[in-house]
């Protein structure tokens, strides 16, 4: 047992006597007098309820030194032991702040993995200046949305970006959003901007992003040449709409027109107001496209950085796995669009909203389903 966190390099943890889980959550009274004090486990343990239990969730493991301008972007990202490498990476290159969710599964290798941590996250200056870690001990691999949910709660800036570990960021997309005026109007005004998406044709050519683009001229003549391509365009229902060939072309930033339930971009997003991830979904399939059609219906526009770029990094897929998975996810997601789509249109109907533009996203993606438009035509009514 400790009291603190052990330096890296150490190994010896107790998970559940950590020093994190004797915090306290106070609140007061408006008049600032009157206090109530919760136990932080508790409030955790609400917050993430819809979870599979029991789950373990320890907030800032490691928290940055830095304090963050509320206006930047956080990255908000969740990795296993074995993508430490490229998130090592992801830090060097965003230098910017970062919001890490890190699953250590809690059985015999639960101590080993957990000093591993410590010894990555020493490894990287970097690490300190702009990472927080939160940490999450369970035995359930997978909890894709749950993780996304504890990056994002604990971020400490006005706006996150939800990406993917292994995508690279191969632009200045920092300093791109502070001499873009109408991308910083769309992000204060609540609307989602995103990046596209590309990857290797070969898929030896993705492992090493010091070789990829840095600029989209370059982009372009690696995509002209064939060497890159959007990102996984055997699938084009998840980028497609996009509209990569408006992009290659444009200087401008402009709306996304063509939006379908498969759609997954990596998007920048106003932590307040903006929809959480359901945590039902669990495993390869869906749940991010889940999350993303949910914050989509509830009025929430998508927009295209004209100038900046991902590329995927390239590693090996577990496809049966990921099979398997997709199936079941498949199943709760046809389920789960209709779930939503009553549900905000109930909110917008009660909120005198349903005729506004606010539920245009909602109206054009939920009329898809059969009877909805016949149901919601006497709600609205009613």
């Amino acid at each position: 047992m400790f009291t603190s966190p052990p330096e890296p390099g150490q190994a010896a943890f107790d998970v559940e006597s950590i020093t994190y889980s004797n915090q306290v959550i106070t609140w007061k009274t408006p008049n600032g007098r009157l206090k109530h004090e919760i136990d932080e486990d508790a409030v955790i343990h609400k917050v993430f309820s819809s979870t599979i239990q029991p789950s373990k969730v320890l907030p800032y493991y490691f928290k940055a030194i830095r304090e963050f301008d509320p206006e930047a972007v956080t990255i908000t990202t969740l990795i296993t032991f074995d993508r430490y490498p490229v998130f090592s990476k992801l830090v060097t290159n965003y230098q910017g702040p970062i919001s890490v969710t890190i699953h250590i599964n809690d059985d015999e290798a639960r101590d080993e993995n957990l000093s591993k941590l410590h010894e990555m996250y020493g490894s990287n200056p970097y690490m300190k200046e702009f990472v927080d870690v939160h940490v999450v001990v369970d035995k359930f691999n997978r909890q894709f949305n749950m993780w996304r949910n504890v990056a994002r709660f604990f971020a400490r800036t006005n706006y996150f970006m939800m990406l993917d570990v292994d995508f690279h960021i191969c632009t200045n997309l920092q300093k791109h959003l502070s001499l873009d005026p109408e991308a910083r109007q769309l992000m204060r005004s609540g609307s989602a901007v995103l990046l596209p998406a590309f990857e290797y044709v070969n898929q030896d050519d993705g492992y090493d992003s010091s070789t990829f683009p840095k600029d989209k001229e370059s982009l372009i003549q690696s995509v002209r040449s064939k060497k890159l391509t959007t990102f996984h365009d055997f699938f084009p229902k998840g980028h497609n709409a996009t509209d990569y060939e408006r992009w290659y072309k444009t200087d401008s930033v402009y709306k996304v027109t063509t939006y379908q339930h498969s759609y997954e971009p990596y998007v920048i997003l106003k932590k307040e107001g903006t929809p959480w991830c359901d945590e039902r979904f669990v495993g390869y399939g869906a749940n991010k496209a889940a999350c993303l059609f949910e914050i989509y219906i509830s009025g929430i526009d998508y927009y295209v950085l004209p100038n900046d770029f991902l590329i995927h990094q390239s590693h090996p897929y577990k496809e049966e796995t990921r099979k398997q998975e997709r199936k079941y996810n498949r199943k709760l997601y046809q389920n789960f669009q209709e779930e939503a789509c009553f549900r905000y249109s109930m909110q917008f109907v009660a909120a005198n909203k349903w005729d506004s533009p606010k539920a245009d996203n909602l109206r054009e993606q939920c009329n898809k389903i059969k009877g909805f438009k016949q149901a919601m035509e006497h709600f609205s009514r009613s």
